[in-house]
């Protein structure tokens, strides 16, 4: 089973939907619990911002920037590329079913 990869989605204002890696750059910390203002996502453990638009960070004087995905709009499905499914390590087994 692949791992599951975060995602988040912001819609900035007056712009068009944009799909991002859901973890800080900063740190890598999750940004589950990002806030959003329509123009700037703020991570939550450091007070990084990142413009919604561009994924720069805006806050700091760095190059840090929200790692983007493709994404797809498909009637009322949104489809995000997250990159090739990484394979399982050597040796690692599936599973057993307890069945």
């Amino acid at each position: 089973m692949p791992a599951r990869e975060s995602v988040l989605l912001v819609w900035p204002a007056g712009g068009e939907l944009k799909a991002y890696r859901g973890r800080c750059p900063h740190v890598d910390m999750p940004l589950s619990d990002a806030t959003f203002n329509g123009q700037t996502v703020t991570c939550p453990h450091h007070q990084w911002g990142f413009d919604g638009a561009s994924g720069k960070c805006v806050t700091h004087l760095v190059r840090n920037a929200l790692h983007p995905y493709e994404i797809r709009v498909l009637g009322d499905e949104i489809q995000v590329d997250v990159g090739p499914i990484k394979p399982a390590r050597a040796g690692a087994s599936p599973p057993s079913n307890p069945g």
